[in-house]
């Protein structure tokens, strides 16, 4: 049974008091779909609007035209070779950097001498030379320092003092520029004696030293 009168009203009726309801301005027009050219000017409507839909998607589809696509690509194949080129570049670098770690590695074992043996060794060669020169070796002393920015290479400053005339002196320093060690003359005075041709001669060498490890600091 009905619950209010309003339940009771034809369909009809009903959407007519709805739509009573509705203000004016917000209202559709009315189509009146039984009459046949109404319809079908709508399905010709639809029609028009996807061939329009289509055609728009064929002359221009979604991403671009061909032409587009084509700039597209030839912009990704340049970006591309130059992203090559970059890393060609940087393995051309790394493969520098390795060599030259791999040869400062070499000069480093081949000429600089560990500290704790530095100078026993440089003693022993000046010797060498001084004794196969005939110059006459005195006293002798040395000096660590190190090197600034580095942690493991110092510069040994050896200072010794010999006798011997023009000719010996000259033979002894060719010898010593021709050591397999990397020496370096710092500075050499030769004060001639009071008697004969006989030269006091001070001597200063640097050498370059390696801490290894365990090794004094």
């Amino acid at each position: 049974m009905p619950r209010s009168s309003e339940a009771a009203v034809p369909a009809p009726n009903r959407r007519d008091a709805i739509l009573k309801r509705v203000p004016e301005r917000l209202r559709l027009p009315e189509i009146e779909i039984r009459d046949p050219r109404i319809a079908v000017r709508v399905v010709l409507g639809v029609l028009l609007a996807a061939n329009l839909a289509a055609a728009v998607m064929a002359l221009r589809p979604w991403g671009g035209s061909a032409e587009d696509l084509s700039r597209q690509l030839d912009a990704l194949r340049t970006r591309y070779a130059q992203q090559q080129a970059a890393l060609a570049h940087t393995k051309a670098l790394a493969a520098k950097v390795e060599k030259a770690r791999a040869e400062g590695d070499n000069f480093l074992g081949q000429y600089m001498l560990a500290r704790r043996t530095a100078f026993s060794t440089i003693v022993s060669e000046l010797d060498s030379a001084a004794r196969d020169t005939g110059i006459r070796p005195k006293d002798r002393n040395y000096v660590v320092e190190p090197i600034e920015g580095s942690d493991s290479l110092g510069m040994m400053l050896i200072s010794g003092n010999y006798e011997a005339d023009y000719g010996k002196l000259t033979q002894f320093v060719n010898l010593l520029d021709r050591s397999p060690r990397f020496l370096v003359i710092d500075s050499m005075q030769a004060s001639p004696q009071q008697s004969g041709n006989v030269l006091n001669v001070n001597l200063r060498l640097l050498v370059f030293v390696k801490e290894e490890p365990g090794g004094q600091q």
